[in-house]
């Protein structure tokens, strides 16, 4: 027996309709094809699937089983058509996010709270296990974009520009670099760099300014977390190298002292790395908008 979907929806539209006349309005065909249609399937299942002689005309026992099977199955089949007419829409998808950043949590989550608002329907995750094997994933579909100071060129990858940024010296005011107006790769060999725990080729204060110039900081101590790398460099424990828009929140505390790096600022730009086919999606290009946007007012607070 060959049992199609529109079969299906014949018998539940029989059975609503009550007659084949309405049935075949509500699927919008001819009375005549609808009969030809049920005829068909009689033949194929070898029974009568209607009561003929009764008015309104009703199913059989073996139509009650198959009436059975419809209703279980096509409001399955209905919900899967609308989720592809969303997804063509672009109401709805996935939007899975690796980081190679770990400051960018501070703007990402306002971004996201934005977004979640506009797009309901979008299946949204930060997979920070995959934080430094990032573009990898990428390529592997296993997340849709990744936050990266460092654009790599792969075919089939697009890198869309958010925003600039400034890696900033952090020091207590007790620190006797506090006096100083800018900090050079010199003013660290006496110091200890409090930095986030990955390898030194994601750290700005390395890429930017201590590697070129061979300098070491008399020794660095890793840190998961912004708040406690804070922390310890009020307590004049140590010094640290972020973002400007992370600072926002020291810049007026009499604890803290802020300097740029080096006699002219050096600024950085961050990326929202995707697949090419994925950039112009409605609920991507929405977030990309929200990213060049929302960290430029943690900038300026």
């Amino acid at each position: 027996m060959h049992l199609e979907f529109r079969h299906l929806r014949t018998i539940r539209a029989i059975q609503q309709a009550g007659g084949l006349a309405r049935a075949a309005e509500m699927l919008n065909m001819t009375q005549s094809a609808l009969s030809h249609q049920v005829k068909g399937l009689e033949d194929q299942a070898g029974v009568e699937l209607f009561v003929r002689r009764s008015k309104p005309m009703r199913l059989s026992a073996a139509g009650l089983r198959m009436l059975k099977l419809a209703e279980r199955i096509l409001p399955e089949i209905d919900a899967l058509e609308e989720e592809f007419r969303a997804l063509k829409s672009g109401k709805t998808g996935r939007l899975h996010i690796a980081i190679e950043c770990h400051a960018c949590f501070d703007w990402l989550f306002l971004v996201l709270e934005q977004f979640r608002h506009a797009w309901p329907e979008v299946d949204v995750d930060i997979r920070a296990g995959l934080a430094f094997e990032a573009m990898p994933a990428l390529l592997r579909e296993e997340v849709d974009l990744v936050i990266s100071s460092d654009p790599v060129r792969l075919e089939g990858v697009v890198y869309n520009p958010l925003f600039d940024y400034h890696p900033t010296f952090v020091a207590s005011s007790q620190n006797p670099l506090a006096t100083k107006d800018w900090i050079g790769a010199e003013d660290f060999r006496d110091e200890i760099l409090i930095t986030y725990p990955v390898s030194r080729d994601k750290l700005d204060v390395f890429t930017e300014l201590l590697t070129p110039a061979r300098v070491e900081p008399r020794g660095q101590r890793p840190v998961e977390l912004t708040a406690v790398i804070l922390m310890l460099v009020g307590s004049n424990r140590g010094v640290a190298v972020l973002p400007d828009w992370v600072l926002r929140d020291v810049r007026s505390n009499a604890d803290y002292v802020t300097r740029p790096l080096g006699p002219e600022t050096i600024t950085r730009r961050l990326y929202a790395a995707t697949r090419e086919d994925d950039a112009t999606k409605p609920f991507m290009a929405h977030f990309l908008r929200l990213g060049r946007s929302e960290p430029v007012k943690l900038q300026r607070a």
